[in-house]
């Protein structure tokens, strides 16, 4: 599906898989790059970092149940069932082979995504994220944050809390993070993030990275309080086509220093061997 650079894109809800789902597509040319969020987030957040991807990359983002402006799914749901939706969710749009960038909680449905799907899935970028319930897990201050979504709709308390979760920019920042998840108020439900929470816990790709062969760029903080540093290199080391890059940033800088990170997630996705 090839179209004309859209900057501005398109909105549209899309039902598949036993699931009501809000899309975004900046259309553009060659492989489209599907977004997949972090937990409790919508879309937008993500904002940063489109800005900063090629300009006439096709992106395709979209909010996860019970996040942003999607139904929360009713029933709990799994990662692998995710995956699976992922997949007609991109039929439905008329896309087939796609590189998939995961982000955080995202980082799993990417993972999982890629496994299921070897030869629709082209290139995989992984940041700030890990390899699920089987991991090195952050101290137990920073998990008992993260137990609830209050931060997306108290900024006062994500206020006091961005350094501690966040590290990295967030240290010195809060504002600006805070600002990013300012349009998070009153979106999403407490039920969707329970999901979400659940779907995590039970699920690790561990076992499985060896065979992910799609050649994979792992986005790494120094300063990452949610997920440590140990987690990239673990998974550096398990995944055959893997190139690891670190940075001296934290959980966020994905996003409050997308002009430095973006262009090296683009220059990876043009230069890589095709899988």
């Amino acid at each position: 599906m090839n179209r004309p650079p859209d900057r501005a894109g398109e909105s549209r809800m899309v039902r598949t898989g036993g699931q009501h789902l809000r899309v975004h597509i900046r259309h553009g040319t060659g492989v489209p790059l599907v977004l997949c969020n972090g937990i409790g987030t919508s879309l937008e957040v993500l904002d940063p970092l489109v800005a900063h991807l090629g300009a006439r990359r096709t992106v395709i983002r979209f909010d996860a149940p019970g996040t942003g402006a999607s139904p929360t799914s009713p029933v709990p749901y799994g990662i692998p069932y995710l995956a699976w939706v992922t997949g007609r969710m991109l039929d439905t749009l008329g896309y087939g082979r796609v590189d998939m960038l995961g982000y955080s909680w995202g980082g799993a449905l990417a993972q999982q995504f890629a496994f299921q799907n070897p030869r629709r899935c082209r290139r995989l970028v992984l940041a700030a994220t890990a390899t699920g319930a089987l991991m090195v897990p952050a101290r137990p201050a920073v998990l008992a944050k993260m137990l609830t979504p209050r931060r997306f709709v108290d900024r006062d308390y994500l206020a006091s809390i961005a350094a501690t979760i966040y590290g990295g920019s967030a240290d010195f920042g809060n504002a600006t993070v805070t600002q990013l998840v300012s349009h998070q108020l009153a979106a999403g439900s407490r039920r969707g993030y329970l999901h979400q929470l659940l779907a995590g816990a039970v699920w690790s790709s561990l076992f499985a990275l060896p065979a992910i062969r799609q050649p994979t760029l792992i986005v790494a903080g120094t300063d990452d309080p949610i997920i440590p540093i140990i987690n990239a290199h673990i998974m550096y080391r398990l995944m055959p086509n893997a190139t690891l890059v670190t940075h001296p940033g934290g959980h966020v800088d994905l996003l409050t220093n997308a002009a430095t990170l973006g262009p090296i997630i683009e220059d990876f996705l043009r230069r890589a061997p095709s899988a």
